[in-house]
């Protein structure tokens, strides 16, 4: 077993009692494999198992980002595009791992900062996406868009969406954003609902320097993988780069990412069926 994998660290929202009952089997396997299962906040652990779903997949990456502990999902929600192991695969997935036969890929994650008159008012990331959006007023906000220092648009809108590789089929994809491969080196910006016709979603490279400025902000809120949250004054600044930190997923033998976008988007599933019929 490969030392690095000997402190594990398990993650899990508890929601009922077949789920403890999972977790407590889980404990019990990995300590018969030699691992040291180890509590949650130790900030030493060396793989993080998160059981759940992307949302608890999610919330653990922002947790341990700047620790650089990497992460495998067992999924128990319904989506799972950050979750590899299904739940009745969890020995023989983890038991691989932890055998050595794994595959590590790292993801890209956004610094993100919000600047009001001149200083910073919010410091962040986000793996997914930031989003800038109207709030409880429901009405249209105003912003500019600046890439590298380039301005982009102006545009009214009920908002934009920066999102990642990783968060392009998440909110994005909901969105009409493309799909971006995770090895691909981008950011897309996608608009919501613009008070246009013309305004289209546009990739970009991720080393650029994304710039959001209000200008008419009634009620408008930034948003970072849906899990922080700040309100937007005019004025305000959001700007968004890439940051020196990864988070790195740990995918078990068989992972294939478009297999993932198959089975998760249920493409062909029409073709398929009807070749079982033919």
């Amino acid at each position: 077993m490969p030392a690095s994998f000997r402190r594990i660290l398990l993650i899990g929202k508890l929601r009922n009692a077949e789920i403890e009952s999972f977790l407590q089997e889980l404990r019990e396997f990995l300590r018969k494999r030699g691992c040291e299962v180890i509590p949650e906040g130790d900030t030493k652990a060396d793989l993080a198992v998160v059981i759940g779903g992307d949302g608890t997949m999610l919330a653990a990456a922002r947790e341990l980002v700047r620790r650089h502990v990497p992460l495998v999902g067992i999924n128990l929600g319904r989506l799972g595009f950050m979750t590899d192991i299904g739940q009745h695969d969890t020995q023989a997935g983890l038991g691989a791992i932890l055998d050595g036969d794994y595959a590590i890929e790292e993801r890209s994650v956004l610094d993100c900062e919000i600047q009001r008159h001149g200083k910073s008012a919010l410091s962040t990331i986000a793996l997914n996406e930031a989003v800038i959006g109207k709030g409880s007023q429901g009405r249209l906000i105003e912003f500019e868009l600046s890439v590298d220092g380039e301005f982009v648009y102006a545009l009214r809108a009920d908002g934009i969406i920066v999102a990642t590789p990783t968060g392009s089929t998440a909110y994005a994809l909901s969105a009409q954003g493309p799909i971006l491969h995770p090895a691909v080196p981008a950011l897309t910006l996608v608009p919501l609902n613009p008070h246009t016709l013309s305004a289209r979603p546009v990739s970009v490279s991720d080393r650029s320097v994304i710039e959001i400025m209000m200008v008419h902000a009634l009620d408008a809120r930034a948003h970072f993988d849906g899990l922080a949250l700040a309100d937007m004054a005019e004025g305000d600044r959001l700007v968004l780069k890439r940051s020196a930190d990864t988070v790195r997923f740990v995918h078990p033998p068989g992972y294939r990412y478009f297999a993932t976008l198959r089975e998760k988007l249920r493409w062909s599933e029409a073709i398929e069926r009807r070749r079982k019929t033919d």
